[in-house]
């Protein structure tokens, strides 16, 4: 019996292992190129003027904006690997592994999180603070030791959901296609989903194309850590606690995954100079510096499994 694996499973094995020992490419992300263009796009259909009419035609504007942005390259995307896979097909394989490569961004966190644990061991908190408001968008300055690490924590299980496994779930279902449809989704809600009279109503439509597409990768993700764990706790929390925090995609990967971890996330924090409270996640004591090991441990085991469940799900006999 001869057996061998998919072209799918092929894809998704070399994506990982590059992210893993390439991490993001060393010059210019293809992402930033498309945030230029994102950022030419609204400035032309949001201009201070726009923001004067109805609410309607701001979201139309938007929605016109994230068309205008996403369909041509998805449409490149589609044409330009259907192409190659029916003339070469392993320099198709080799081509999907490329674009879901580019999207995958887990060893960049991984890189960002080590400094900020490196620092709290060595109870440099400045340096810490310094290193962790590269990766969250929370007011840094006054923040203590335990406060850091809960951050780097929730910005830890919550991009393993957004960097790694929302992209290999969307490739496993839909191939290089759906992955890029994510990925900039992803990126324009992170650029136009702000609740602020600038965007409020023009960002609607990117805010929720990327909750709905972060929805299942979100709460497979956080099923995941309970299983890892086999933690019913995780599982209650995941719904009842993440479903009720701001995101319920987010909230249900950081509420699970601090459960799993047996620590407690979330509380009041401040953001561009004003309090907001919050609800707590997950439970068990106040993390500490060495949960930032032990949540990047927790990830890399998830992935293990996910990466199995798609070699097994595609293997070939």
């Amino acid at each position: 019996m001869t057996v061998s694996i998919s072209a799918t499973a092929a894809a998704v094995l070399l994506a990982v292992l590059l992210d893993r020992f390439l991490g993001e490419p060393a010059r210019a992300h293809p992402l930033v190129w498309f945030g230029r263009i994102a950022q030419w796009l609204e400035a032309r259909l949001n201009s201070p003027a726009s923001e004067r009419q109805t609410p309607s035609r701001q979201i139309w504007r938007g929605a016109l904006a994230w068309l205008v942005a996403v369909l041509p390259l998805l449409a490149l995307v589609y044409l330009l690997t259907r192409w190659v896979s029916a003339h070469w097909p392993v320099l198709g394989v080799l081509l999907d592994a490329a674009l879901l490569y580019l999207a995958i961004g887990w060893q960049s966190m991984r890189e960002h999180i080590w400094p900020i644990e490196r620092a709290l061991l060595a109870s440099d908190e400045p340096r810490a603070r310094q290193a962790l408001s590269l990766i969250v968008s929370r007011d840094t300055a006054e923040l203590d030791q335990q406060q850091v690490a809960t951050a780097a924590c929730e910005s830890l299980l919550e991009n393993s959901s957004d960097a790694l496994f929302a992209s290999l779930f969307w490739y496993a279902l839909g191939g290089p296609v759906m992955v890029i449809m994510h990925r900039l989704a992803n990126t324009l809600d992170a650029m136009w989903g702000y609740r602020s009279t600038r965007f409020l109503y023009f960002g609607r439509l990117a805010a929720r194309l990327d909750d709905v597409l972060n929805f299942f990768p979100a709460q497979l993700t956080a099923l995941g850590f309970a299983l890892l764990r086999l933690s019913p706790g995780s599982v209650r929390r995941q719904f009842m606690q993440g479903w009720s925090w701001k995101s319920l995609n987010a909230g249900a990967v950081m509420a699970s995954g601090a459960s799993a971890l047996g620590i407690q996330l979330g509380g009041g924090a401040r953001y561009h100079g004003e309090w907001q409270p919050r609800a707590t996640l997950g439970q068990g004591r106040a993390a500490a510096p060495g949960d930032l090991s032990r949540g990047l441990r927790l990830v890399d085991q998830l992935c293990l499994l996910w990466l199995l469940v798609i070699l097994l799900w595609n293997i070939q006999l």
